[in-house]
């Protein structure tokens, strides 16, 4: 036998790494080649792992909960090995005994620093129970605590109590984000940590800048009225007013592709194709899938693909392929009854765009007051790529296109 590595596979573009959200298989386990082996979500996708070899799965060095790095150590399985004829049995069991002693090796330093390395149901646990880890011994690789070797601790009763400070002063200065009496406390995993840490990204790397104009889309509100009901009958999906802005945006950005951009460090990199990202929200986390190029389908291609899309986000059946080649974001914010905001931009992209709540207001025509269908569009952009003037054009061409969205000017198909 040959001891192999399963290391963490690049799930999408752009992703760094992936939080095992459940193991599909244990020690002992024999699996083949391509079967799935984890369930594994990043920040872009839920998807399984495969394994990259036929065999019996060795150990699994990640736990349920840790986040590991693409390219990091997952599990160890050991493989069919296969010894040259010229070989004696001997030298080939001492070959396949150096293998696996060069393997072991080779992750030494890095098992060694795993015991300080705590799961997030690891620490749940802890902390609900009064445990200080510094004084468990794990049973995982490297000293590595699992939840096991917790729960085997709480069920024994002979558990290393976590130190308290002298006085309850003491212990409310130790930090000022302590939780107190009361408080719940949500441990920070899966796609929120994912969120998270590509917003953090987003801010810090990306220097965000915004604009909005104000749109008049009363013939807009009132065409896609006349047309919805028939739409779904014969459809089978809703015609959303989103469908009329993505479509809008695409077009304009056919015009204006300085906003169809990534900033790639010493070059900036005008994309060909526009793939609009839009925002999905399942629950508590946040998916953001991709039309394909949107600017090459009618209203109702991309009505179709924002149904689709969102369906398969909260149904958790999005792949990697959904997720991966957006250049540029389009946020439904208006579906919440947002009226103004400021999104974060989803690096590595250029920009992205608000749509908001599409209200009534009364607004001045021809010196006379009249109630009219407002909406606000609000763009955040980079403004290392971008600048007010482009900008504004961009955002003017928007206006332009959707209030001019009408029965005799527009087809749905």
């Amino acid at each position: 036998m040959a001891t192999e590595k399963i290391n963490m596979p690049q799930l999408g573009e752009s992703v760094t790494e992936g939080t095992i959200s459940s193991w599909l298989v244990g020690a002992g386990d024999k699996v083949n080649k391509y079967d799935p082996i984890a369930e594994v979500m990043t920040d872009k996708v839920n998807a399984e792992v495969p394994s990259s070899f036929s065999g019996t799965i060795k150990e699994l060095v990640a736990q349920e909960g840790d986040t590991v790095r693409v390219g990091n150590l997952m599990c160890y399985i050991d493989t069919k090995g296969e010894s040259s004829g010229g070989e004696s049995q001997a030298s080939d069991q001492t070959g396949k005994e150096h293998n696996t002693s060069a393997v072991k090796d080779e992750d030494n330093a890095a098992e060694r620093s795993m015991k300080k390395r705590y799961s997030p149901a690891v620490m749940k646990l802890a902390q609900e129970n009064d445990i200080d880890l510094q004084q468990v011994e794990g049973s995982g690789r490297g000293g590595r605590i699992t939840r096991k070797d917790i729960e085997k601790l709480i069920a024994s009763n002979d558990k290393p109590a976590a130190p308290k400070s002298e006085t309850e002063d003491e212990q409310l200065s130790a930090s000022d984000h302590q939780a107190q009496k009361g408080d719940v406390e949500i441990p920070v995993t899966g796609v929120r940590k994912a969120i998270a840490q590509n917003m953090v990204k987003s801010t810090q790397e990306i220097p965000h800048a915004w604009m909005a104009v104000e749109a008049d889309v009363t013939d807009l509100v009132r065409y896609r009225n006349i047309v919805k009901e028939e739409f779904k009958q014969n459809e089978g999906y809703s015609l959303t007013f989103f469908a009329f802005f993505v479509k809008a945006v695409a077009q304009a950005l056919k015009e204006f592709p300085q906003l169809n951009s990534t900033w790639a460090g010493d070059k900036i990199i005008q994309h060909k194709n526009i793939n609009l990202s839009i925002a999905v929200a399942k629950d508590n986390e946040l998916f953001v899938p991709v039309i394909k190029n949107a600017d090459e389908k009618s209203i109702k291609g991309v009505a179709r693909d924002i149904n689709d899309l969102a369906i398969r986000a909260r149904s958790g059946k999005l792949t990697s392929e959904d997720m991966q080649g957006g250049t540029f974001t389009v946020n439904n914010t208006g579906s919440f009854g947002s009226v103004q905001s400021m999104g974060v931009i989803n690096h590595p992209q250029a920009a992205i765009l608000q749509v908001e709540s599409i209200v009534k207001r009364p607004v001045i025509i021809n010196d006379m007051f009249a109630a009219r269908d407002m909406v606000n569009l609000c763009l955040s952009l980079d403004h290392r790529v971008l600048d007010g003037l482009i900008v504004g054009q961009f955002l003017a061409r928007l206006k332009e296109i959707v209030e001019n969205t009408n029965a005799d000017t527009t087809s749905i198909y």
